[in-house]
């Protein structure tokens, strides 16, 4: 049993200038710690719980870009229901949170060596976030929207690979285009190569990483990967990190985007950020490469801060109990 959204959009079959959102909605449990795991023992670490999920984080970083009107279709629990509906309206996001009365929130467990990579490895229970379906979905969600972004892990579902097909469909026959982000090498190698593909047939816009892409063509080389992509996509942007981005389209790379020079602290959400102010920017009607350098620099900001929210503002706070330093081992 669920309690589902209800648009307060007006109601129009005419593009507009909204993003709309479709994607995860979870919470994110931050452990920052330096150096390797100590197995079978302690390890000292800063510890944070933050809103996150993919799909929430770029409709929070198209608000912070400047897209005034962003909102997010997600699925949570009752359990934390509130909290994140507070946590995206903070941001500038109107959530349209479906909530699930059995299923917990999902939750992530973010693990971030605070060396000089920033590098993290993510732990998922997925929860009330992987049964979001095509049940949660009405066209009307598409009234005044301009740009409708789909987060990949809506893929590594049955309900929501149906959800993708409507919501696809729905978009095509308003004219409203459609981007996707991969989301997970982990899960894509589950899904597979060609599964995915099909999946996405339709999108304008694929936005995947230098290890997503890389996967999903079995090619080393980065342009390479995006130049093949884009064969199968109008428009491929692959987020480079901290060697920029490529722009593809029809089976060449048309611009290489230069990253901008940041401090990592926590790489969580960087792809997010460059896709929220990718997707901003093009609302506005730049061009996919000067998109692509909007995307970069909020890509820089997300890695200085922690989490993959952007930074709030003063007297803001979006985190729960923090833990620091090292814990009494149980028992």
């Amino acid at each position: 049993m669920s309690t589902a959204p209800e648009s307060t959009a007006p109601e129009s079959t005419a593009p507009g200038d909204a993003l709309l959102v479709v994607g995860d909605v979870v919470t994110d449990v931050v452990a920052r710690h330096r150096g390797p795991l100590a197995a079978g023992t302690d390890t000292a670490a800063s510890i944070r719980r933050l809103p996150g999920g993919a799909g929430a984080n770029v409709a929070c970083w198209a608000a912070y870009a400047g897209c005034a009107d962003v909102r997010l279709l997600g699925r949570v629990g009752a359990d934390a229901s509130a909290w994140h509906e507070r946590e995206l309206a903070a941001c500038g996001v109107r959530p349209l949170l479906v909530v699930d009365a059995t299923a917990p929130t999902g939750t992530v467990i973010c693990l971030v060596d605070t060396g000089d990579s920033a590098e993290r490895t993510f732990l998922t229970d997925s929860g009330a976030s992987l049964l979001i379906g095509p049940d949660d979905w009405s066209d009307t969600l598409l009234d005044g929207v301009g740009r409708l972004h789909l987060s990949g892990y809506l893929l590594f579902s049955e309900p929501g690979r149906a959800l993708v097909a409507a919501a696809l469909a729905a978009a095509r026959a308003r004219g409203v285009p459609v981007s996707l982000d991969p989301a997970s090498a982990g899960f894509l190698t589950e899904l597979g190569v060609g599964r995915f593909l099909g999946l996405v047939e339709g999108v304008d816009v694929l936005l995947p990483s230098r290890g997503e892409a890389g996967l999903l063509t079995g090619l080393p080389d980065a342009a390479d990967a995006a130049a093949k992509l884009s064969r199968h996509v109008p428009l491929v942007v692959a987020k480079q990190g901290a060697e920029g981005a490529l722009v593809a389209r029809s089976g060449t790379v048309s611009a290489r985007v230069a990253a901008v020079t940041a401090s990592p602290r926590d790489s969580t959400g960087a792809g997010d950020a460059f896709t929220g102010a990718f997707l901003a920017a093009l609302l506005t009607g730049a061009e996919p490469e000067e998109a692509a350098a909007a995307g970069c620099r909020a890509g820089a900001r997300a890695v200085e801060g922690v989490g993959g929210r952007p930074p709030r503002t003063q007297g803001q706070r979006a985190d729960g109990p923090r833990t620091d330093g090292p814990r009494a081992a149980d028992g």
